[in-house]
């Protein structure tokens, strides 16, 4: 079974936000001042809920799954619900993505558990400088992570960079030479509007895809192509001599829209077919009062046929999101 939406895009790719908990406070996840409020327990998907609902998803068409957060390997047991969806028959792909803190103990068992590939956050190699952006002194945490996520064999282990303007854009070369000594594939990410204060915060900090570009050596003799065997946002490139690739992700500067083959649950039990839009679909409801699994499979077909054709932030930050990225999870 495939799912296609109106606008004949294919939509085989599902991820799951298992907790709106973080143990970082990011400052363009959770600003200052945000009105952050957690999720009640009752309020949050049980695992037997997400396995059932993700069940249901593959047999309306999706294949992939990626679990988010906040931070999900904060939750408890999260290598069990690894091993429930890898069961499900007809998925291909599971993988996750986290901040790395608990990588580093959490990577071979994920990996045993059946998870394929991970993303980790990394906005600065700086210890003082990630601490700023974080919050939390731990960056010795995630680079160790990281090295375990790889020998683990997780993957490609992807590292994702956003950047922002006076904060950490003059680290773009350090982290690019990353693929230079293991085969990481290091993305760098637009700053997107996403609960700041105020458009003219989101102004100073954004920083256009085309500026980071210019600021890696070498990128000019390398191509960046839009989509080349890689289905997400992403437009990858390798720099010569390297043993990994640099993708860059530009919602604000390259609207990717018309290759977007994703759904959104939530922690709380919402459906988000477009992760710029408001408008959220109730599958926990239908779920809890009993729904058979036929039911939930339409649900998941209809929400993609509410899939708009693209999102509708403006390039000077109107529009945003209403919900954090912690809340949506990303």
């Amino acid at each position: 079974m495939a799912l296609v939406d109106s606008f004949q895009r294919k939509i085989d790719y599902l991820r799951i936000s298992i907790t709106d908990h973080c143990n970082l406070n990011c400052t363009y996840c959770s600003p200052p001042f945000s009105g952050r409020r957690y999720l009640e327990r009752r309020e949050i998907l049980s695992y037997e809920e997400i396995a059932v609902l993700a069940e249901a998803a593959v047999a309306a068409g999706i294949t992939k799954i990626r679990l988010t957060g906040g931070e999900p390997l904060i939750r408890k047991d999260v290598v069990a619900l690894c091993r429930m969806l890898a069961a499900i028959d007809g998925l291909e792909s599971l993988a996750l993505t986290t901040n790395g803190i608990r990588l580093k103990t959490l990577a071979k068992p994920l990996a045993m558990a059946g998870v394929k590939r991970v993303n980790v956050s990394l906005d600065s190699l700086q210890r003082q400088r990630f601490a700023r952006i974080t919050g939390r002194d731990r960056l010795a945490e995630v680079l160790a992570g990281i090295s375990a996520a790889a020998a683990a064999g997780l993957a490609p282990v992807k590292i994702n960079t956003v950047v922002m303007r006076g904060v950490n854009d003059d680290e773009v070369v350090d982290l690019a030479a990353l693929t230079f000594d293991k085969p990481y594939h290091v993305r760098f990410i637009e700053l997107m509007p996403f609960q700041h204060a105020g458009v003219g915060e989101y102004g100073r900090l954004h920083i256009p895809i085309g500026e980071i570009i210019h600021k890696i050596p070498g990128i000019d003799t390398a191509r960046v192509d839009p989509f080349i065997d890689n289905p997400g946002p992403a437009r990858l490139c390798a720099l010569p001599g390297a043993r990994g690739n640099i993708g860059f992700i530009a919602p604000m500067s390259w609207h990717f829209c018309g290759s977007c083959s994703r759904l959104r649950l939530t922690a709380d039990g919402k459906i988000r077919s477009c992760l710029f839009s408001n408008d959220e679909m109730d599958i926990k409801t239908l779920l809890r009062q009993g729904a058979a699994k036929k039911e939930l499979v339409e649900f998941f077909a209809s929400a993609v046929q509410n899939k708009p054709r693209r999102h509708q932030l403006s390039e000077n930050g109107h529009g945003k999101a209403e919900r954090g990225m912690y809340a949506i999870g990303g």
